[in-house]
This record gives structure tokens, C-alpha cells and sequence, in this order.
């Protein structure tokens, strides 16, 4: 998609979405594909009082320290990035440094290795990353199956409150919304347009 806000700070943009309702803020510290870095999660982590998640191609067990020392509250773990045992290890990893994990699943053999590791916030994306379109339907499938006692997190494509409220029905707890955030002239009333949806649990 190119740059989405390349004028974009940080904090400005993380205080608005924590005054918008945000539960969390998640910041994009990959330089390469994602033009982020270590010390926007640090800005972001001593503006807001929201946990702040690091959101990058976690990898190898000093990334995990990286984001326990520059304020992460809980990291992003891609299981299909990840070999089983490594996804194990960055997991109790981040557990033991006090660092939540959210495991992100695309499908539902990724689903069942991220419950294998005793996942509590699952994060189901509906972009498929071999060729980065977005289909929210393939959500539903998946959300269903993520048991009552796990967090289940819809990512990708959500683009209004129709989105959250579709997904909500699926199943969700909560939404992680990038793109259309990023981008909003009025970032406060972008998240607040967001919020409130009600859950509708999972049996």
C-alpha cells in the first residue's frame, strides 16, 4: 500500500486513540516492510497508560527482551513464521519477563498450534500472507472455534463499525484496527466510531 501517514507521530497518535477508547495500542516497530522502530514503542509506551503491544516479526528471544526493556506490555507471535518449539519458547519467554502474547492464526491448524501452546489472546487475521488480500469471512470460521476461555482478537480489513459489529457476531472480544486508523484526519473520533461493540461471547 506504500506509506500510509508518513507525517504520522507516534505519541500525538497513540494519545488520540487512547482518548478515542482504545484498550490497547499497538505499535509497528519493523523498519524494513513497516518504516517503524524501537523507539516509537518506547514513545508510545511513556505517553499512554493503555498496554502497548509490539507488533513486528518476532523471531528470536532477544526481540523479547528488546520489548520488556522499551515498554511493551505484550508482543505479537505470527505461528506461521514460527516452528512449534520456537513459538513455545518465545511464549514462556514472555511470560516469564511478565510480557503478555498475542499468537496470531490464519487458519484453524494454526489455531490448534497456538492452543497446543496454552495461547490466552489469539488473534485471528484475515489477510492471507501469501498474497495479502483480505477476506473478513474467513474470520468466522475460525473465531468459532477459539475456546470460551481465550481471547480471541479479529485482525485485518476492518474498515468501520459495520466491521466491528460483524465480527462481534462471529465471536470476537476485540478488534486490532491499523490502516483506517493510521490514516484518519481526526484519529479520536476514528477509534471512538470503534467502540463499544458488544460481545456476543462464544458456547
Amino acid at each position: 500500500m506504500g506509506s500510509i501517514a508518513s507525517d504520522l507521530d507516534p505519541r500525538e497518535h497513540a494519545r488520540a486513540y487512547e482518548l478515542g477508547g482504545a484498550s490497547a495500542i499497538s505499535v509497528l516497530t519493523d523498519a524494513r516492510y513497516f518504516g517503524g522502530c524501537l523507539g516509537d514503542l518506547s514513545r508510545v509506551s511513556e505517553t499512554v497508560t493503555v498496554p502497548v503491544l509490539r507488533k513486528d516479526f518476532i523471531l528470536d528471544p532477544i526481540q523479547v527482551y528488546e520489548s520488556r526493556a522499551t515498554g511493551a506490555a505484550a508482543i505479537l507471535l505470527i505461528v506461521r513464521a514460527l516452528d512449534p518449539v520456537t513459538l513455545h519458547d518465545l511464549s514462556t519467554l514472555a511470560g516469564e519477563l511478565g510480557l503478555g502474547a498475542l499468537l496470531e492464526v490464519h487458519d484453524l491448524k494454526e489455531l490448534d498450534i497456538a492452543l497446543q501452546v496454552s495461547a490466552n489472546c489469539v488473534g485471528v487475521n484475515s489477510r492471507d500472507l501469501a498474497t495479502f488480500q483480505v477476506d473478513l469471512t474467513t474470520l468466522a470460521g475460525v473465531l468459532d472455534q477459539v475456546p470460551s476461555h481465550v481471547v480471541a482478537v479479529a485482525e485485518s480489513g476492518l474498515k468501520n463499525r459495520a466491521d466491528v459489529e460483524k465480527v462481534a457476531s462471529w465471536g470476537a472480544d476485540a478488534v486490532l484496527v491499523g490502516t483506517v486508523l493510521a490514516g484518519a484526519s481526526d484519529p479520536c473520533n476514528a477509534v471512538r466510531d470503534l467502540t463499544g461493540v458488544a460481545r456476543r461471547g462464544r458456547s
